[in-house]
């Protein structure tokens, strides 16, 4: 797994790329939250080359939407291809974190925080 980043704004956007199971997600837990940390408006997550995600890496995205809503921020996630876009779907997780088609629909997004992260708080 590699994530990069690059600035849009006062967004900043996470691109990661290859696996994000058991063993890389300790390490992208870490990298989203030095990015929030940082961030100014929020995080767009362009998921284009997230080839796979497993339970632990579903955690990463939870524990970085519920960090952006306790700081007012965005989060969203964007081109998630048809496998990972299936396991948030089966997961429930396309109604905890808002997605979009793009990069430019998701710095569009009229809403501040994700759908409400809140309410996962069983899949933690």
């Amino acid at each position: 797994m590699r994530i990069t980043s690059e600035k849009n704004g006062q967004y900043t956007i996470l691109m990661p790329s290859g696996r994000m199971g058991f063993e890389e997600a300790e390490t992208a837990q870490e990298l989203f939250a030095k990015a929030l940390e940082t961030a100014e408006s929020g995080i767009v997550c362009d998921c284009a080359g997230l080839d796979y995600i497993s339970s632990a890496g579903l955690r990463v995205f939870l524990v970085a939407a519920k960090a952006a809503e306790q700081r007012g921020l965005l989060f969203v996630a964007c081109r998630l291809n048809d496998h990972v876009s299936s396991v948030f779907k089966v997961t429930g997780f396309d109604r905890i974190i808002e997605i979009h088609d793009s990069v430019e629909s998701a710095l569009n997004s009229s809403v501040g925080t994700s759908k409400s992260a809140n309410t996962a708080d069983g899949y933690a």
